[in-house]
């Protein structure tokens, strides 16, 4: 059964039929069809093997700013020379030809020296030669009687000239436009051949409304000058869909939000804390000494010139203060505690939780921005996200935190994980959990882990054992999308966050 064509196609065919190699704005202008009708009808067209599509690119030269300033007042070396002329004796002093050329006396020499225009004699510059038109001169001058002043590359015989315009800067400028063309295939020959014009008899309304609401003729109607059309639609279920970029969480945030899912399912409650936190829920009540390199300005934001009015109840700030001068053996001081500070980490919210509450037993977590004074690098930023789990009970060990951290790292896909030795100031026994990255085929630290000292736990009221492990929600991220530097994470390169896929 022969293919029954769209009137938008008819019409197509056979203008290309008379004319081969037309745009699709000529063809909406000498079809009378708006540009989208010819756009669909080209796509239908080529679906059915009966046009081809050419792609073609013209570039386009035009002058720039020095090219302009030399089509007015002449190339620099044009310039030289008519100075020359002008001169007693067609010559001049080096300095009174640098004095008069200023910018453009190096390529003014250059470049006469090359067309055999001067010679150079003990500092002294003589007027030689013939002194006709250079190619590039032409050139500029067919460039400035064009309106607009753009000529096409092919149209330019001269290519050296061109190359050497092109090698000072900015006498040319060149742009680039893309064509498109459409021209019959061998079967779209025999096939407008075929199209009469009065093989179909629907009126240009009609054409329209059926371009407009994506219908196409039933290949079982005849087509003849009485027919009564039924628009019937139809749906390729093959066609290319159009790219859609939908609003969408950011990477980052899927992560974020799939960790807190995580530790909601293991039975755990979020607690909330200020960003902003007095110095001493962010290092004094966590054993840290006020004299510790931690508590410098080159690794900590202060706030400048504020102070915490109130930072704990009387008996917590005595207790911490005697915990810090038993331990740590120094006169401990109460202002330095009302130093307000970027909190470092999201220990601070979840101490405090504990202290204000004291529970014999607990599961809560705490995820959140926290700030470092560092030097920002592929794997440091000064701003960042941790979050932090601690587990109160009386039986608790630290096999207990083992087993927590290893469900943890299950649950987000991670299943190779040890646990290393280490030291962190607030908790002891400490560890340091490693997982294996499969692409980079290396052990990887992330969280650091451990149970809470009792210089910590003891002076806050807490009675039962605290286990508490933390660490930064990027360097997740980074494991999970495949990253090797942290600052992509926030470059914002819609590419990367569109394509990055939902479920890992």
């Amino acid at each position: 059964m022969s293919q029954v064509l769209h009137p938008i196609e008819q019409k197509i065919l056979k203008l290309l039929l008379e004319k081969q190699n037309l745009t699709p704005e000529e063809l909406s202008e000498k079809t009378e069809l708006s540009i989208d009708q010819v756009r669909r009808g080209i796509e239908w067209l080529r679906f059915k093997d009966l046009v081809q599509v050419n792609e073609s690119e013209k570039h386009f030269v035009s002058l720039g700013k020095r090219g302009l300033e030399a089509s007015d007042n002449g190339l620099p070396e044009r310039q030289l020379v008519n100075y020359l002329k002008s001169s007693f004796g067609s010559s001049c002093e080096m300095n009174e030809a640098k004095n008069q050329l200023k910018t453009e006396f190096s390529a003014a020499i250059a470049n006469a020296k090359k067309n055999g225009w001067i010679e150079i004699h003990e500092n002294r510059i003589l007027l030689k030669g013939y002194h006709d038109l250079t190619p590039e001169e032409r050139l500029i001058k067919t460039i400035v009687s064009r309106s607009p002043e753009v000529v096409s590359v092919d149209e330019i015989e001269d290519k050296n000239a061109l190359d050497s315009l092109k090698k000072r800067p900015e006498f040319l400028t060149i742009n680039s436009t893309k064509y498109v063309t459409v021209n019959l295939s061998e079967k779209g020959i025999e096939t407008a051949k075929n199209v009469s014009s009065n093989s179909i008899s629907i009126s240009d309304s009609i054409a329209t409304t059926l371009a407009r609401d994506g219908a196409s003729l039933s290949d079982t109607t005849p087509v003849t000058d009485s027919i009564t059309v039924k628009v019937a639609r139809a749906i390729d279920v093959e066609a290319p869909a159009p790219i859609v970029f939908v609003a969408r969480s950011h990477p980052l945030q899927d992560v974020i939000n799939e960790v807190r899912e995580i530790f909601i399912g293991l039975g755990f409650t979020e607690v909330v804390g200020n960003l902003v936190q007095s110095s001493f829920w962010n290092f004094d009540a966590l054993f840290t000494p006020q004299d510790h390199p931690a508590r410098e300005m080159q690794d900590t934001f202060y706030i400048r010139n504020l102070h915490a009015k109130t930072i704990a109840t009387k008996n917590q700030i005595s207790n911490v203060s005697q915990i810090h001068k038993k331990g740590w053996k120094y006169d401990w001081k109460l202002d330095e505690t009302k130093r307000l500070v970027l909190r470092t980490h999201t220990t601070c919210v979840t101490i405090k939780e504990l202290a204000d509450r004291k529970p014999d037993e607990a599961r809560i977590f705490s995820i959140g921005r926290v700030f470092r004074n560092e030097k920002v690098s592929y794997k440091h930023l000064v701003e960042f996200n941790q979050v932090e789990g601690v587990v109160v009970g009386k039986n608790v060990t630290l096999r207990d935190l083992m087993g927590l951290q290893r469900e943890f790292y299950l649950k987000m896909g991670m299943k190779k994980i040890k646990f290393w030795p280490t030291f962190f100031p607030y908790t002891e026994p400490s560890l340091q959990s490693m997982v294996y990255n499969e692409k980079l085929e290396k052990w990887v630290e992330l969280f650091g882990m451990g149970i809470f000292r009792p210089e910590v736990t003891n002076p806050l009221g807490i009675k039962n054992p605290v286990l508490a492990w933390g660490g930064g929600i990027e360097r997740i991220a980074m494991l999970k999308y495949g990253l090797d530097d942290v600052r992509e994470l926030y470059n914002n390169s819609l590419g990367w966050l569109r394509n990055v896929p939902k479920c890992q």
